[in-house]
């Protein structure tokens, strides 16, 4: 399998700069499978392919003030990091740019020495392990001296921070937002919930497992990432419930997907878990009927995974269909739903 397979062309006024004004106003492509159908609809409208039968999986993970740019203490120079990982207390995972000249021992100061980053292992890819020295708490220290880890090609400044978090976002921990529930309101998920659909939070940190661009040519050489994901024990009780209840699981967002699908093997298990799961063309899905989801870039593993959902074919179709009627692509974009 081809990684070019997965590659199509888009015009670049197409990539969404900014979110849309109001949230759910955004618009909303249904592809029926069944049929193969294509319908062109608005986000408040998810709520008429939703009934009592369904059960929408969310992931509540809040991004982290992640992006910092610093310098090295002995020779200035200027070090950009981005935050992926708590590997254990005030030890992280971090992409680092230029990665070349951060080894072993180097110190990499923030904020006039607020924070001070220690590089204690040397990976692949630009990949470092650092030690975090601060004093107070560390969310209040990313606050001050981060910023929100915009994607990089999204070149317009964000004004509202919050506008790249979901409305439910509460366990702080991703590098990225998970960009499908960027388009739910409190208004419409209380109407979801009016409705009789349950919504479960399930947590996947977002990191390079669903970012990374894939630069192998062959899809079965691509190396993912691990990420770490959380089920409670009251949200597994209720997941197994509603697969007991063969309720329609819909899950918003491809990391809700691997999540569900990592863990499910005839029921779910409640703890702390990493994974490092690649869905690709050839998947069998175990337990996800529905997809709420973004439009991906081009050659992503997570086109892979849409691909894998519907059809290589219909998905083609579809990202076709969506850049002639001009809709907005990548994480400020529209949305779809897969029924």
């Amino acid at each position: 399998m081809n990684t070019n397979d997965f590659d199509f062309n888009l015009p670049e006024h197409l990539i969404a700069q900014h979110p849309s004004e109001k949230r759910d106003n955004s618009r909303l492509m249904v592809l029926n499978r069944k049929d193969e159908t294509i319908e062109h609809k608005h986000f408040y409208d998810i709520i008429d392919y939703l009934d009592e039968n369904s059960c929408l999986v969310i992931n509540d993970t809040k991004v982290l003030p992640a992006r910092l740019l610093g310098i090295k203490k002995d020779t200035h120079a200027a070090i950009e990091v981005l935050l992926l990982k708590e590997l254990e207390k005030d030890v992280w995972e971090a992409l680092t740019k230029p990665a070349k000249r951060v080894k072993v021992g180097t110190l990499v100061t923030f904020g006039d020495g607020l924070l001070e980053l220690e590089c204690i292992d040397v990976k692949e890819d630009g990949i470092r392990h650092f030690k975090l020295h601060y004093k107070g708490i560390l969310i209040e220290v990313l606050e001050k001296l981060g910023t929100m880890p915009l994607p990089p090609y999204i070149v317009e400044k964000l004004d509202d921070q919050s506008r790249y978090q979901t409305v439910y976002a509460d366990v702080l921990g991703s590098s990225a937002a998970p960009t499908a529930g960027l388009h739910f309101t409190k208004e419409l998920l209380e109407k979801i919930k009016q409705k009789g659909i349950e919504i479960i939070p399930v947590t996947l940190h977002v990191g390079l497992g669903t970012f990374r661009p894939v630069s192998v040519e062959n899809v079965l050489e691509h190396h993912m990432h691990e990420e770490t994901y959380i089920l409670t024990e009251e949200v597994t009780e209720k997941l197994n419930q509603a697969v007991l209840n063969k309720k329609t699981i819909v899950a918003v967002g491809t990391t809700s997907v691997r999540t569900l699908e990592s863990n499910f093997d005839g029921k779910f298990h409640a703890g702390k878990f990493d994974t490092k799961i690649f869905i690709y063309p050839g998947y069998k899905f175990k337990v996800v009927n529905q997809l709420i989801t973004n439009f991906h870039l081009p050659k992503s593993t997570l086109m892979m995974l849409i691909s894998a959902f519907a059809t290589k074919e219909y998905i083609k179709k579809a990202y076709s269909n969506a850049i002639d009627h001009e809709y907005r692509f990548f994480s400020f974009g529209d949305s779809m739903f897969i029924k």
